[in-house]
Parts: C-alpha cells; structure tokens; sequence
C-alpha cells in the first residue's frame, strides 16, 4: 500500500486570482490508498494532474460549502475526467446546493457532452454523478477503512458550511473548511496527525482589503465573523494535541510584504509542533 498524504494543491483564501497568487482552495487526500479529492477551487484539476493522479480515477469529492472557492471546478473537473477516460462512479457529499449546480453546469454543457456521446461513443456523465448531501454534524461515510464524519462550522452569512475527519486504523486527518473560532473544533480535532485549518493574518488585512478594491468594510466584516486568526488556529491544535498543523486557506495568500516568517512568527506563542505553512502543491506525508 502506498503511503498516506495530504497534498494541499489550493490554498488561497477567497476566490480571486492575481499575477503571482495561489490558487483558491483544493486538496487531494490519500488514505489507504484511496485519492479523494476535497474542495474543488480553480484549478483543482491541474493541481491533480500535477500530482501524478490520474483524472480518470477520480471516484470520490467532498465539497464543505457554497463558496464559489470551493466548489466552482467540481463541473469542469468532472467534465474533463471524463474526456480523460472516466468511465466509472463518482459520488460527491456536500451541502445542499451542489446537485442544483451540478444539473446547471450539465445543461449548459449539453451541446458538447451529446456531441461527444454520439460522435466519440463516450458514457453519458450526467448518469455517472451521485451526490449525497451532508445535512449535520455525526458520521458522513464509510468505505475503504476509512471513516468520515463532520460537525458544522461557524462561516456567516452561509449554515451549511463543515469540517470533515478522515479517519483510518492508522490515521486521522482533520479539515477546518472555512470557520470561525468555535469550541468544538477542539474535540473534533483531538489526537488528530494532522489538522489543516484556515488562516488569517491579522496585521495583514488592511493592505489586503486595499488590493481587493471593489468592495466596502463589510468585507472586512465578513472576514472578522467568519474566519480564524492564525494564532486562534494555534491555540485549537494545542489544546487538541494534534501532530501536524498546517495552514490553508491563507488570507492573504498573495501579498509579497508577508511570508512564511509572517505566518510562523503568528502561531509561535501558542504552538511549537510540526507547521506547514500552506503553498500550493506542497505534500505532508503521513
């Protein structure tokens, strides 16, 4: 059996794209060597490839909620799978939402997707998608020997938005999705050998409300209810004993006056375990 990661292939907070960012949230998670792919910003496809994953073998997304940086690929990832030899199942869990998507990128697909069937002898990919939505907090699936569960997180205006563990005999992974500081992330992450959990920089979201340039304070409104400080991130993988901490989800992810030295000098007081400071395609081995 192969080894156990994490490879985090988007990890830019917020949906926008600029000249030298990152690219918004993805990941690619193998657990008892099965790949499944969790949140699908832009650009989860090409971050796949660039891992070495065959996109014919997709068979298995979570999406943790209706932000378009985290689901607005699932369409086209599916979609050009499928032009790359999909030729089997692939079952998503998400928030209620994501069939409705799903069924829209479909039609406005169709005149391509009927094309391809009729003149390349293709499957139809609108009968080979099951999505399950995840609807509260408790045990999602099992399969494979590994175990999935969520509890809801705390990301305003939005109520269906999660956190997911992964959990095998050897391992277990924990992803924030996109949250503000609530208590029960503590318990949900206990023991955990690695957390991935969103992160602001404090001092840097002035000069990055600045660059965004087309919106007002509630921006900064929205960022303050439902995101987490870096040094709030340290204090739940402390208190949670958990192995690994990695940050993603990183606001801001693109600005050149802040770096790694900025994100690790953030969660020094409060943690001193093992830290990997979110950048695209960069792999925690198990």
């Amino acid at each position: 059996m192969s080894q156990d990661y994490v490879a985090l292939l988007g990890t830019k907070g917020g949906p926008a794209i600029r000249p030298g960012s990152s690219m918004p949230t993805s990941n690619l998670f193998c657990l008892n060597g099965k790949q499944i792919v969790v949140d699908c910003g832009l650009g989860v496809t090409k971050g796949l490839v660039d891992q070495g994953m065959q996109l014919k073998d997709i068979s298995l997304v979570f999406i943790t909620h209706m932000h378009s940086d985290h689901y607005l690929e699932l369409g086209p990832m599916l979609h050009t799978a499928w032009t790359a030899g999909l030729n089997s199942h692939v079952v998503i869990y998400g928030p209620d939402g994501i069939s409705d998507y799903l069924d829209l990128f479909f039609a406005s697909m169709k005149a391509d997707i009927d094309l391809r069937i009729e003149d390349e002898g293709r499957p139809d990919i609108r009968t080979m998608v099951t999505v399950h939505v995840i609807d509260g907090p408790g045990d999602v699936m099992e399969t494979d020997g590994i175990a999935v569960s969520a509890i809801r997180t705390a990301h305003p205006p939005l109520v269906d938005c999660f956190a997911l563990s992964f959990k095998t005999d050897a391992t277990l992974v924990v992803f924030s999705g996109d949250t503000a500081p609530i208590p029960e992330m503590e318990d949900f992450a206990r023991g955990a050998d690695l957390l991935i959990h969103e992160a602001m920089l404090e001092a840097a979201l002035p000069a990055l409300l600045k660059r965004v340039g087309n919106s007002t304070d509630k921006l900064m409104a929205h960022w303050l209810r439902s995101h987490t400080f870096a040094h709030d991130v340290a204090k739940v993988a402390t208190a949670a004993g958990v192995k690994h901490l990695a940050l993603s989800h990183l606001l801001p992810a693109d600005d050149p006056d802040y770096g790694v030295k900025d994100w690790t000098k953030a969660v020094a007081d409060h943690w001193d375990g093992p830290l990997t400071v979110g950048s695209d395609g960069v792999r925690i081995d198990l």
